[in-house]
């Protein structure tokens, strides 16, 4: 692999990760369509990593404050503590699906017309989500406050079908959030801080499989190309995404995966 392919690749997986586009259904589909070879389970982990240290460096003191009310019982606290305990609940149903289902997932779901169908079908209902959200009166949309244990699951069964290339984690969960009458910037919020814990089991595992076979003959400083281009690019997609959501709409993202969903059919 080049330092070139490393930028890019690191570049598309910390910018869809975040973004609601799926990063799993660009990393599929960008080698295939310029005929690199796959990237290898070391380079992925690292790009997990990299995207990890991302929403950790943005959401540094709300995590902190999370992580403090955890393990606390003082009053003034109770909100940080309940948003900390419907995080953990939430990553549930993902965890579930993963450890019974990841291996089937990954050997049967990752033909490039079911990634254009995911791409395109979900981000049609995210569209739709999105319509919901801004015909409703301000006055009864809800914020990250007044998420409750029946939203954190729902959101999390979301997420679960995500696992599913070319959903989009983010994009789901978003849609699920917007349709149960959050506002954008809430459902965002919520989906970029229950992504943590996810990302982290991931890498995890990645990093006891690499124990395992070891990281093969890709180089040190590919690996540390692809982490910062990771971490570069999900930092700048929270960044942006979290300005733009308050003044516009998801519809530029839904128009932009129905195109790449056609690409890959065309293409691939």
């Amino acid at each position: 692999m080049s330092w070139f392919q490393a930028v890019i690749l690191g570049f598309i997986q910390g910018l869809t990760e975040f973004l609601p586009v799926s990063s799993s259904g660009h990393l599929i589909f960008l080698p295939k369509l310029f005929g690199w070879a796959d990237q290898g389970l070391g380079f992925d982990t690292m790009l997990h990593l990299g995207s990890l240290v991302a929403v950790v460096i943005y959401f540094r003191i709300k995590l902190l404050q999370m992580f403090k009310a955890f393990f606390s019982r003082k009053a003034e606290l109770k909100s940080d503590r309940k948003l900390a305990w419907l995080i953990i609940l939430s990553i549930i149903p993902a965890g579930l699906v993963g450890v019974f289902f990841n291996s089937w997932i990954e050997t049967n779901l990752r033909s490039a017309s079911l990634i254009a169908f995911t791409m395109i079908f979900w981000g049609v209902v995210l569209w739709v989500a999105d319509r919901y959200e801004r015909s409703k009166d301000q006055k009864i949309k809800r914020s990250i406050e007044n998420i409750g244990w029946r939203d954190a699951l729902l959101i999390g069964f979301a997420q679960a079908i995500a696992l599913i290339p070319g959903t989009s984690r983010s994009g789901i969960t978003m849609t699920a959030g917007l349709f149960s009458k959050f506002d954008k910037k809430s459902v965002a919020e919520f989906s970029f801080l229950m992504s943590v814990p996810i990302i982290f089991l991931a890498g995890a595992k990645q990093i006891l499989d690499l124990l395992e076979i070891g990281l093969g003959d890709i180089s040190l400083s590919i690996l540390l190309i692809g982490f910062l281009s990771a971490m570069f690019s999900g930092f700048l997609a929270i960044w942006g995404l979290m300005k733009l959501i308050q003044k516009y709409s998801f519809t530029p993202f839904v128009i932009y995966r129905i195109f790449i969903g056609l690409m890959i059919l065309l293409f691939l």
